[in-house]
This record gives structure tokens, C-alpha cells and sequence, in this order.
């Protein structure tokens, strides 16, 4: 018999991190573990949780696609597993073309759960024509490897449908189903008043050209326990650093930009594990804003919210959920949340859910794709093991001056310089060898090349290769 028979399949996921990772604040901020989005966590810590059965060993690539890996990828891994959000745009367009080098040197099954098309409101795909060879060759490269290819929602099915793919389905976003069939959202209060816990999030570009700072101004003057949710890496860094070196930090209406009063106040968050997010929102009567996972972890926390749609991305979400929404565009300034919360319908989210569980799941099935809700414990172990760990609370804004809140940061720096004095120098005698050893044809090797770059932050090929190094 093969010695192979009763080996745990292994299922390699695109993700920043594994949910078990407890990271500290500094740590993930330096490595960027939320992928620059903390709403990515949300996505792919439901479908680590999902996919992780007695038979299944889930495992996190760290989000980087390493195209050269795939060799490896082939021997280690039954499948290569890649939850997506709105990866149908132009910013995207590079890494788009990685993955598909990548899944195209693969041999293992390769399934996609819920990408997306971006555009605007109106569903019209004129500004993703330039791209469409590159995602006509992500998706064929894809379903090459799997039954079907997972879709957010009407748009993006339609997108793809116009470009002559047939095997499309729409799924959703895994997130919604962090609890497989069972979700329950109610108002707990009859409305809101100014005694309510409300939490409001938003993109800069929300804020920056779509007025939601006006909004944001308007319900912090109204409700003294407003609270702002960020999600950007920008924003994590201004709260934990006062960073303001990313071109975000010249939104001074965003509540995590220091000069924010809701940032002087102290009623701004970032959140680095999604168990933290949830967890928190659990205390709140309230969550609106631009954010569609900002309003789905305040859902899965059985926290009634709105979301305030400013593209297709957001639209089709809430229109495939039934997630209560309104356009963005034409709300008056003087939008009340309590008129938000009052208007607020749950009946077709919560009746629904069952049925667009059974859904993704059979998308699952078809795929090969085993899940803890059918085939394991319904995740229990899962969250038995996350209760046991100790994530760092939300980030806050850094109004500290006590000797405590200086002595970790400064200490985590200090050890950080240490760090790259050391790299230094290695890197310094290792580039001493090469030189000694190269010949006319011969050069340092890429690993040097990429160690240098990563202490200096500057292209050093060019610097060694004319001698300046």
C-alpha cells in the first residue's frame, strides 16, 4: 500500500497570514500582514476556517505569489486555494498576471472564491477594456485547473459571461459564511440615540471625492460614541506611528490622521486579526459606512449596518446578500445613522442565508473542495483554538505620552536597527566575496541583490554592477 494513502490532504491558501498568527502590532504593520487591506483578513480567515476539515491541513502562502515556487507548490500541495475581492482592475493588473504565470506551472487544481470586476455604479466595464487579455488569460488559466470560477455577483458574472466564459458562478464572498448557515442580525434597540455605540468606516477616496467626510463630521457631532474603523495600512501606520509618509496622509478628513479630532479623541481603530474586529463590534448598536467587509465583520458580530455604495464592487455584494445599502451618491450631508438603522431591513439577508450557504458549498463540492460545515466539526476546533490565543487589541491612536508607550515602540525600532546593522554587515562581506570572485561574466548573486535592496529601500543592481557600490 502507498505510504501516501493516509496523508492529510494539503491546501495551500492565498492569504496574509493564517488565523492562528498572532502577530505583534509593529511585526505586522512591518510586514504588512493585512496585504494593505485588514478587510483581506476577513475574507480569507473565514475560508481557512471553511476548508479546514479532520482530513485537512489548510496552509497560508503569506500572499505573495512566488511564481518560481511552483515546482514545490506541485510536490507539497492538493490544491492551491485563491479567495479574491475586487481583483478585476487596473491597480491590480500586475499581480493579476503573476498568478496566472503561477497557475499556469501548477498541475494541482487551483479553485478562486469570489473575485470581482470594479467599476462604477452604473456596471459599465468601459475603464476595464485595456486589461481584459489579462483577465481573459487569468481565467482560462483557472479554469484550466478547477470546475468553475467563484464570482462576488451579477457584475462580474456578467463580465465574464460577455467575454465568453460559461462555467461562472456567483458565490458571494466567503466571509459571509464564517459561520457557515447560521446568521443572525437584529436591532437590539428600537433606534438610535445619542447614548448608541455606533461604528462608521470608509475609504479615502470615500471621503476624499465622494463626501463622506461631511457625513463622518455631521454623525460626530451627533453621537459622542462614534467610533472610526480604518483599514488601510496607511491608516494602521498613522494610528500606531503618526506616519504620514503615504500619500493618504495628506487626508486630514480621515479620522485616523492625527489632526482628526476623532484621531485626538481616541475613537479611531485599526484592527490586524479579524477575531479582535468582530469581537469588538459585538458592543455596538450600529455600523455604516463604504466598506463592505467593515460592515460584514459588524454582521458576522450579529451588528445591524448599512453600507454606503460608491462602486460596483460594494453594489453587487450587498444586492447577491441582500445587505442593506444606499447608493452614496446623492446622500444629503446631514444623513442621520438613525435614519439608516430605521430603514434598515435584515429579513432577506437572514432568511436568504441558508439558501446561498448551500450554494457556496455545492461550488465547493464541485470543485473538490471539502468544508467543516459538511464533512468536519463546523468549526469548532477552529474557534476553540483562536479563544485560546492572545491577539493584540484594535490599534489606537497614539495620543500616549507615558514612558510605557515609548519604551515599546522605540524598543521595537531599536531592535530593528540593530537588525539591519547586522544585515549590513553581512551583506557588506558578501558583496566583498563576489567582487573578489567574479569574473567578466560572472555577477553577485539575486539573493544579494534582494537582501541589499531590502536594507537600503533602493534599486542596488545598477549601484554594484557599476561599481559605485
Amino acid at each position: 500500500m502507498s505510504q501516501n494513502v493516509h496523508r492529510a490532504k494539503r491546501i495551500l491558501l492565498r492569504s496574509g497570514k493564517s488565523p492562528y498568527d498572532v502577530v505583534p502590532v509593529e511585526e505586522a504593520l512591518h510586514r504588512d500582514v493585512i496585504a494593505t487591506n485588514s478587510g483581506n483578513l476577513i475574507f480569507s480567515d473565514a475560508a481557512h476556517k471553511i476548508l479546514e476539515t479532520p482530513g485537512t491541513e489548510v496552509v497560508s502562502n503569506g500572499i505573495r505569489t512566488d511564481v518560481a515556487a511552483a515546482g514545490r507548490i506541485n510536490e507539497q500541495y492538493d490544491a492551491f486555494v485563491v479567495p479574491l475581492a475586487n481583483a478585476f482592475r487596473p491597480s491590480f493588473e500586475q499581480q493579476l498576471q503573476r498568478l496566472t504565470r503561477l497557475i499556469g506551472k501548477l498541475r494541482i487544481p487551483v479553485v478562486v472564491l469570489g473575485v470581482g470586476a470594479q467599476a462604477g455604479l452604473d456596471y459599465n466595464p468601459a475603464r476595464l477594456k485595456p486589461m481584459e487579455p489579462t483577465v481573459r488569460e487569468f481565467v482560462s488559466a483557472v479554469l484550466d485547473h478547477s470546475a468553475s470560477i467563484g464570482v462576488r455577483g451579477e457584475f462580474t458574472e456578467r463580465y465574464l459571461k460577455d467575454m465568453g466564459f460559461r462555467d461562472v458562478e456567483v458565490i458571494g464572498c466567503p466571509s459571509l459564511f464564517l459561520y457557515g448557515k447560521e446568521l443572525a442580525v437584529h436591532k437590539r434597540a428600537p433606534e438610535l440615540t445619542a447614548a448608541s455605540r455606533i461604528a462608521v468606516n470608509g475609504s479615502h477616496n470615500a471621503v476624499r471625492r465622494q463626501g463622506l467626510d461631511r457625513i463622518i463630521r455631521r454623525t460626530h457631532e451627533r453621537y459622542p460614541h462614534l467610533r472610526f474603523i480604518g483599514q488601510n495600512l496607511s491608516d494602521a501606520r498613522q494610528l500606531h506611528w503618526r506616519d504620514l509618509s503615504d500619500p493618504n496622509g495628506r487626508v486630514t478628513a480621515m479620522p485616523t490622521h492625527p489632526d482628526h479630532p476623532m484621531y485626538q479623541e481616541g475613537k479611531a481603530r485599526v484592527y490586524i486579526d479579524p477575531v479582535t474586529w468582530i469581537d469588538d463590534l459585538r458592543g455596538f448598536d450600529f455600523s455604516f459606512g463604504s466598506r463592505i467587509h467593515g460592515n460584514i465583520a459588524a454582521l458576522l458580530a450579529g451588528t445591524p449596518a448599512t453600507v454606503l455604495c460608491g462602486d460596483s464592487r460594494t453594489l453587487e455584494l450587498c444586492r447577491y446578500f441582500e445587505i442593506p445599502h444606499r447608493l452614496i451618491k446623492g446622500l444629503p450631508d446631514d444623513v442621520d445613522p438613525a435614519r439608516l438603522y430605521e430603514e434598515a431591513d435584515f429579513t432577506g439577508l437572514v432568511s436568504g442565508h441558508h439558501e446561498r450557504f448551500e450554494r457556496f458549498t455545492a461550488f465547493l463540492d464541485r470543485n473538490g473542495l471539502q468544508n467543516t460545515f459538511t464533512h468536519g466539526d463546523g468549526g469548532a476546533a477552529f474557534e476553540k483554538r483562536l479563544g485560546s490565543l492572545d491577539f493584540p487589541a484594535g490599534i489606537r491612536p497614539w495620543n500616549d505620552t507615558d514612558i510605557a508607550s515609548l519604551t515599546t515602540r522605540f524598543g521595537w525600532l531599536y531592535s530593528r536597527v540593530d537588525e539591519l546593522s547586522k544585515d549590513n554587515t553581512n551583506l557588506k562581506r558578501e558583496l566583498a566575496r563576489a567582487k573578489s570572485g567574479a569574473t567578466a561574466t560572472a555577477a553577485p548573486s539575486a539573493s544579494v541583490y534582494r537582501r541589499a535592496r531590502r536594507i537600503v529601500g533602493r534599486p542596488i543592481r545598477r549601484v554594484i554592477q557599476s561599481g559605485r557600490g
